[in-house]
């Protein structure tokens, strides 16, 4: 359920603001209106205080507890750390209290370590000094001090401090040049111009004496539809070229564009982590059952009298009046204390370390650090690090992912006649040449016309900057000739055409006074003044601009795609630059329409006040711009067409096919024409000379119903579904069909639209089905809205596969939200999609290691800490559950208070964590070389059902081995050199020796890439419990009320029996999952296991008198991903060398 319009409502009126408008006045330099003017209503807005941080110094310590206690886990061990302090439990409250207050503790440090920054990032910016307007004078204050209403001087070089409305400039045009780079990446130079009636106030006493009032919108967070944009300077964005400028205030705080966009991003949760949450359910259910079984058969066993009332025990009266029901309810709670170490909660803050060091693995990867931007990747979340190596369905923009947005003029067709710069010719380059004719006889005197008025169209038409603005006038026109000129401009499109153009003889020199200069190709300056810029939008698809000559004729200039030119063009050679244009695009050009109008200097006239009427419009302001651009971009004449071409970008081939062999699917989204798309798709070797592609477009709609195309296209895949089925995911095998999809916008607006009987079935399975068993689609023309519909269909559909979506502009943020997992590629169109990304990479080709090598290692690692935790706690409790049956049910604990609060916490904690960071089953390089290696661990194959089944079976296994093995030993028998029994204290302490070493020993087993830090903490841990035990048991410790565990250990250690128990009890414990790793390794190879087996038989032709100097030493690097396979593990010694097969 949407709240946001309640929200607003209750804070409208909490806030006082019961007569809530829509549009909010603000009186420049706090001046209030001459006497009889209008209502002077004073509002009152925020300071310009910017919060980005969570908590507070006196909120911290509730609210992050509340947050916290919101987790299930963190919740239920403070209800039964309450439930050992209210009632009598076998154990103490410690033992529950302080894991949890060492979870607890770990867990804010982190948040408000976090939050720190947040608040020290916060105060940098609140208290940068701002120049103030106050009593004609400049006053320099704190930028939190700032108020709605003030008037700001900002210099070159500085950031606005709030959202300014443009006043006046230090330049005599009016304008001023800013870089928006925070808001949304874009390091190019906008023009901003300032109001009409206040450009030539240039001083501060002018600005001062200034009595006007500003009625604006409330604060919006759309930072592309503001109001005037020209007008309007946003917070965050940069003063350039441009010496100072005034501004007067209109949204401060938390009320402008850029803190309104502070928008959290919805949670994420991986796969695992739904894995460990449905597991957490499972044995919390286990723990209830033997919660119940063990309270029902302590009062089967007290139905004896004798066993419940002996004679050394009597009850009191009140115990024997107590009511039935609430001793069995007390006993049933008791029964959950100690049995609640089942419940890792230690695991929680485990996987939280684990994520957010193993981050800082891919950031150091050293192969990922691109050197020609100087970016590496960038990881913004760390949630979802395991979601990498789980991955089925990448989707892919195409313009700076898959190309490198780095274009290129080619050649432009005017009127029929192709124009391509630097042609070569006979061996010769001809750098004037004025146009090759590849389609009909040379231009006639009109064409000559028409060719100069394209390219004065390309010259004019366009956002660009001259990066150079010096003294232009005071050139020769020789040196203007051959004046290099620097061009900036958000759309690489568009510097493209400028240089091309410059190429073929008119060169834009720079726009001043609003007048545009180009120099011509007889070296003559040429002026136009610029009346209107008519902006590009992705709905229209067009730029255009009006223009006066020095003769008076009055232009528009018009350039767009051609779906959105050729149906406005009234006259001009149709056919002949369509069909060049369909060429083009074929190839993989990208192509662009130029065409013109002329307007009477009454048509002007009209239009423009059409203009200033909806520009100043307070309502449905952009509604009624584009229906004024409607009517004025219509009755054009079609000059001609331009083709750009954007390379391809390096290795985005070979990444898409080694995804494919991983068996993830690849869809391309992309705005871009079929044509040119297409030609793309076949370029990266997504489409292959083999696949048939099957189209679902409107031109196919037009010529058949939606429902004949779809059924049609289902009979023909499904007609090799059979073949398809066996490799689903890759269409890279010689025997199968390959098909590939390619769909547009309007087809699938059509699929997502219900159908029109209103019954529940609709076309969106039947296209699922399709796109099944293609092995590549290409969905063309799609709004951005449209690239999340596609993601969010392929998410949510009944296999609800792992999505990931990847693209570089801000028309990708969508789609990268919406998928499971989202990331940037650091590019020219921006840094938008890499700051809503989870993740952020230089290149597309690095997602290949992104995916096959950090995100197998993060997959296979976290996973075997998860089922690690599981069964380390069944082997930790199981023991006691059966300790019950030989106590009569009492609650006896079978361990001291200190082993139950530090078995999670320090003596088998922190070797899982260094596993889970530094573990690799396999080399990197091989997984590189073998991406098939990637679906071994799909479909969350490492925590299935079956797995964790294993795993749970084995810590049972394990658990009655250590209980009974200790049992039947050591069971009426002088163990002692005295000739003492063991105590239960004795007993405990050597079931949860057996314990620690066979849970170590076992993770020891399972690494395969040692490193000293393995070592050092493996064999580290066991001798802190063996140090510690000796320390607890061998001192009387004064703060203790009882010593139960003086001289325990070291009585057990004194006997040879325990010694041989012990080292007996782990072998046996030991031994199954072993062998079973043998026979499976044997019998039922993994691919991984297979390529282990013949990289080993590859090392074995190694000579053993191989110097030690010449091969190299596998140490573990920064960058998580060893070139060198993993040390063979010594342990596998232990079983004939069969053992020696488990690392490579």
């Amino acid at each position: 359920m949407d709240c946001s319009l309640l929200r607003t409502l209750v804070h409208r009126y909490c806030a006082g603001e019961e007569n809530w408008v829509d549009n909010r006045t603000i009186y420049v330099g706090h001046r209030e209106p001459p006497p009889g003017a209008e209502a002077y209503i004073p509002q009152r807005y925020p300071d310009n205080r910017i919060v980005s941080s969570k908590y507070t110094f006196w909120n911290f310590v509730p609210k992050n507890l509340f947050e916290q206690f919101r987790r299930i886990a963190n919740f239920y061990f403070l209800i039964i750390f309450l439930v050992q302090l209210i009632i009598d439990t076998p154990t103490s409250p410690v033992t529950s209290g302080l894991p949890l207050l060492f979870v607890i503790t770990v867990t804010a440090i982190k948040q408000g370590y976090e939050d720190w920054l947040r608040h020290k990032a916060d105060n940098a910016m609140n208290q940068c000094p701002v120049h103030f307007i106050q009593h004609g004078k400049l006053v320099r204050k704190q930028s939190r001090k700032l108020r709605v209403g003030d008037i700001v001087m900002v210099k070159e070089d500085e950031t606005f401090p709030c959202d300014l409305i443009f006043l006046s400039s230090s330049r005599g045009d009016g304008t001023c040049f800013v870089t928006t780079a925070s808001l949304d990446g874009e390091s190019s130079h906008k023009t901003y111009y300032a109001v009409q009636d206040t450009k030539a106030f240039r001083t501060e006493q002018e600005i001062d004496a200034l009595h006007a009032t500003i009625e604006c919108e409330q604060p919006q967070p759309d930072l592309y539809k503001p109001l005037g944009s020209e007008n309007l300077l946003l917070r965050g964005a940069t003063l350039k070229n441009t010496e100072k400028i005034f501004g007067v205030a209109i949204y401060t705080g938390m009320e402008t564009k850029m803190a309104l966009n502070y928008q959290a991003k919805s949670q994420k949760r991986s796969a695992v982590e739904k894995s460990m949450n449905v597991f957490l359910i499972v044995y919390l259910c286990i723990l209830i059952s033997k919660a119940l079984i063990n309270t029902a058969l302590k009062y089967v066993w007290q139905s004896d009298p004798f066993r419940d009332e002996p004679w050394y025990n009597q009850k009191t009266e009140s115990e024997r009046k107590r009511n039935l029901f609430l001793r069995a309810f007390t006993d049933f709670l008791a029964f959950m204390v100690l049995f609640n170490y089942i419940i890792p909660v230690s695991m929680y803050v485990t996987v939280e370390m684990q994520k957010f060091l193993g981050s800082y693995f891919l950031t150091w990867d050293e192969e990922m650090f691109d050197e020609d931007t100087g970016e590496g990747p960038l990881v913004n979340t760390s949630d979802l690090n395991e979601e990498l190596g789980q991955v089925e369905y990448v989707f892919t923009d195409k313009t700076g992912t898959l190309t490198e947005n780095n274009m290129e003029f080619i050649e432009c067709c005017i009127e029929g006649h192709v124009y391509i710069p630097h042609v070569i010719c006979n061996g010769q380059i001809l750098h004037d040449c004025t146009g090759i004719d590849m389609i009909d006889s040379s231009p006639g005197a009109s064409g000559k016309e028409r060719e100069e008025l394209f390219f004065r169209a390309l010259c004019l038409c366009h956002t660009v900057q001259v990066k150079d603005d010096d003294n232009i006038d005071g050139l020769k026109k020789s040196q203007l000739s051959r004046r290099p000129c620097i061009y900036i401009s958000s759309s690489p499109d568009e510097v493209a055409l400028v240089e091309g153009i410059q190429r073929l003889g008119y060169t834009y020199l720079r726009l001043k006074d609003n007048f545009m200069e180009i120099l011509n190709r007889e070296n003559d300056i040429e002026r136009f003044e610029l009346l209107e810029t008519l902006s590009f939008d992705s709905v229209r698809r067009r730029m255009s601009v009006i223009v006066k000559s020095a003769t008076g004729d009055i232009f528009l200039f018009c350039k767009g795609a051609d779906s959105s030119i050729f149906p406005r063009v009234k006259e001009g050679k149709i056919d002949q630059i369509r069909s060049r244009v369909e060429r083009n695009a074929v190839e993989g050009l990208r192509t662009l329409c130029v065409a013109y109008k002329k307007f009477t200097h009454k048509e002007y006239d009209f239009l423009h006040k059409m203009l200033q009427s909806s520009m100043l419009a307070l309502q449905d302001r952009e509604k009624k711009l584009a229906e004024a651009y409607d009517k004025i971009e219509k009755d054009l004449i079609l000059l001609g067409a331009t083709a750009v071409e954007d390379r391809l970008q390096e290795k985005a081939a070979d990444t898409i096919e080694a995804l494919q062999k991983a068996g993830i699917k690849v869809w391309v989204l992309t705005g871009d024409k079929m044509e040119t798309a297409a030609a793309t798709c076949y370029a990266c070797k997504l489409f292959r000379r083999n696949t048939q592609i099957l189209e679902l477009t409107t031109k196919k709609i037009e010529e058949q119903s939606l429902h004949d195309v779809l059924f049609d296209l289902s009979k023909t895949v499904l007609r090799h579904s059979g073949s398809l089925t066996r490799d689903s995911f890759s269409g890279l095998s010689a025997d199968m069909h390959d098909y590939g999809l390619i769909i547009d916008g309007a087809a699938l607006s059509l699929i997502m639209k219900p159908r029109e009987d209103g019954s529940s079935g609709n076309y969106r399975e039947l296209f699922l089905e399709i796109c099944r068993n293609c092995s590549a689609v290409l969905c063309c023309r799609m709004a951005p809205l449209q690239k999340a519909q596609i993601v969010k269909l392929i998410k949510l559909s009944k296999e609800h596969p792992i999505t990931l979506a990847i693209g570089d502009g801000a028309n990708d943020v969508s789609m990268i939200l919406e998928a499971h997992v989202g990331i940037g590629v650091i590019g020219k169109e921006g840094r938008q999609a890499a700051r809503n990304s989870d993740y952020a990479i230089p290149k597309f080709k690095h997602l290949k290691k992104m995916l096959l090598v950090h995100g197998h290692f993060y997959y296979v690692r976290i996973s075997e800490l998860v089922q690690y935790f599981f069964y380390k706690n069944v082997c930790f409790i199981f023991p006691q559950f059966l300790y019950q049956f030989f106590c009569g049910f009492s609650q006896q604990p079978l361990y001291d208070t200190a082993y139950l609060t530090l078995y999670n916490i320090s003596f088998t904690s922190l070797p899982i964590l260094l596993y889970s960071l530094l573990e690799q089953h396999i080399g990197a390089d091989m997984l590189k070389r073998e991406p098939t290696l990637y679906r071994d661990i799909a479909k969350n194959a490492l925590l299935r059902w079956r797995v964790f089944i294993y795993w749970t079976f084995l810590g049972v296994f394990d658990a009655m081995v250590f209980f009974f093995g200790a049992y039947f030993l050591f069971e009426n028998t002088s163990v002692s050199s005295n000739g003492q029994m063991f105590g239960n204290w004795t007993f405990g302490t050597l079931v949860f020796t057996v314990l620690v070493f066979t849970v170590t020993l076992k993770l020891a087993l399972d690494t395969r890439y040692w490193t000293w830090i393995n070592h050092f903490v493996i064999w580290g841990s066991l001798l802190f419990y063996i140090i510690f035990s000796l320390l607890w048991g061998g001192i009387i410790w004064p703060f203790l009320n009882y010593q139960r565990m003086y001289y325990v250990f070291m009585q057990m250690l004194s006997s040879g029996p325990a010694w041989l128990g012990i080292i007996l009890l782990i072998i046996i414990s030991l031994l199954p999952d072993v062998l079973k790793k043998i026979l499976c390794r044997q019998l039922w190879p993994t691919a991984t296991e297979r390529i282990q087996n013949t990289s080993r038989q590859h090392r074995d032709h190694i000579s053993e008198f191989t110097p030690l100097a010449s091969m190299k030493s596998p140490r573990y690097r920064s960058n998580d991903c060893s070139s060198s396979p993993p040390r063979r593990t010594n342990w596998c010694f232990l079983c004939a060398n069969l053992l020696s097969r488990n690392s490579l």
